[in-house]
């Protein structure tokens, strides 16, 4: 069952603006790229036949699923003998819409009966015609669908009135009332207020129930026949809408191919930036190996200018040596060049030498040469006198440190100079 529609605001235009414009849980279940198509379809089809509105309402489906739908609910002409007729509808926009076809309802009141069997209109007032199975998206509209509504309903119409009862206690036995003469007679009256409607005979006859369970009263507001219309305009508004149609389908074409273009730019913008990240990475581990190697490279020349040195102050010493028969004395050979590295050597030979006095006593306690004890004497005693070699050569290498720092200092002031 459908509860009553709510009453859309005076202006169509800003209704439909605003129920198509909403987000979120409220947003009409239409696709995105279509909604510019239905709200036109609706205003041309409004502004052709001004006794249909748009509504929107809750249709629910055979499955028991409610959702909200736009819907155009009111009267359309009907030509019939020579007299034009209005005839209650509801056509719903389903989900599917524009691409499939809306469902039609004759929407009959109270005192109007739906004609059975009729070849287009089901008992529970679904209507179907062969504009309705040959819906073809964009080119089908709801003007043009109203249109062939008009013409299959005048050739067979789908409703006819109840007779009322006759408030003479003795009528006269009377026929049924025929299809033709009813319409003729009732169709232009004002009908009685609406009433619920019984879909149980619909029911079982296995028919779709129809999506409203309260008829509304019929808009009698005659609306411009049909036969009357002017071909050359109806041309014309045809091929305006066809030109709408594919104009907007070149304008959602181009925007597709847009958005993939501009996908695939953003990509593209994602792997350059990849790259220019590698890129940057790369180049500051360059930077860092070249500052590396320009200090190598300072040290490297700082100990070839002090090799350098030290060859020229020791090429006429080994010049000399030469000289003496080629007997080179061993102690002679080698010169320091400072007390810091004489007291050095000297305290490193003492240090290998009491190593080596050591070691002869461990093999003397081995083989019984040397008492344990005596052993033991000696080794403290050499072991404290190590001990003041090994912290003199310390200090020493530690001062030789500071003045070597000191010295390259100098030589690199000299270099940047």
């Amino acid at each position: 069952m459908v509860p009553p529609s709510s009453t859309p605001p005076p202006n169509p235009q800003q209704f439909l603006s605003s129920v198509l414009s909403q987000r979120g849980p409220s947003a009409l279940p239409y696709s995105e790229d279509t909604k510019w198509l239905i709200r036109q379809q609706l205003l041309s089809l409004i502004s052709n036949y001004p006794s249909l509105e748009p509504k929107t309402a809750t249709f629910t489906h055979n499955d028991g699923r409610s959702v909200n739908l736009l819907q155009a609910e009111g009267t359309i002409p009907m030509p019939f003998q020579g007299v034009t007729y209005n005839i209650p509808i509801i056509i719903w926009l389903m989900e599917s819409y524009p691409r499939y076809a809306p469902a039609v309802y004759v929407n009959p009141t109270r005192d109007m009966i739906i004609k059975r069997p009729h070849p287009h209109v089901s008992p529970s007032g679904l209507v179907s015609i062969p504009y309705l199975h040959n819906w073809i998206y964009p080119s089908s509209n709801l003007v043009d669908l109203v249109l062939h509504l008009s013409s299959a309903f005048s050739r067979d119409p789908p409703l006819y009135s109840q007779r009322r009862p006759n408030p003479n206690p003795n009528p006269s036995p009377s026929p049924n009332p025929s299809i033709n003469s009813s319409m003729t007679s009732t169709y232009g009256q004002h009908p009685p207020p609406p009433g619920p409607r019984v879909a149980a005979t619909a029911a079982a006859a296995g028919y779709p129930p129809s999506p409203y369970g309260r008829v509304q009263h019929p808009q009698h507001s005659q609306a411009r026949p049909t036969s009357t219309d002017d071909a050359a305009e109806v041309y014309k508004r045809n091929a305006m809408n066809k030109l709408v149609e594919m104009v907007h389908g070149d304008i959602i074409g181009m925007r597709k191919a847009r958005e993939v273009e501009m996908e695939g730019m953003f990509s593209a913008q994602a792997v350059l930036r990849r790259r220019e990240e590698e890129i940057n990475k790369g180049l500051k581990e360059m930077q860092d190996e070249k500052e590396g190697l320009e200090q190598q490279l300072q040290v490297v020349l700082m100990n070839t200018d002090v090799l350098d040195s030290w060859i020229r102050d020791n090429e006429g010493k080994i010049k000399n040596l030469g000289k003496k028969n080629n007997n080179v004395a061993v102690d002679e050979a080698i010169h320091c060049v400072d007390v810091l590295s004489k007291q050095v050597l000297d305290s490193t030979a003492a240090d290998l030498a009491i190593e080596d006095v050591v070691y002869s006593l461990d093999k003397a306690v081995q083989d019984g040469v040397v008492p344990f004890d005596q052993y033991l004497r000696n080794v403290r005693l050499l072991s404290r006198e190590q001990f003041f070699h090994r912290a003199t050569a310390s200090k020493v290498k530690e001062a030789q440190m500071q003045a070597q720092v000191a010295n390259m200092a100098a030589r690199i002031s000299h270099f940047v100079s």
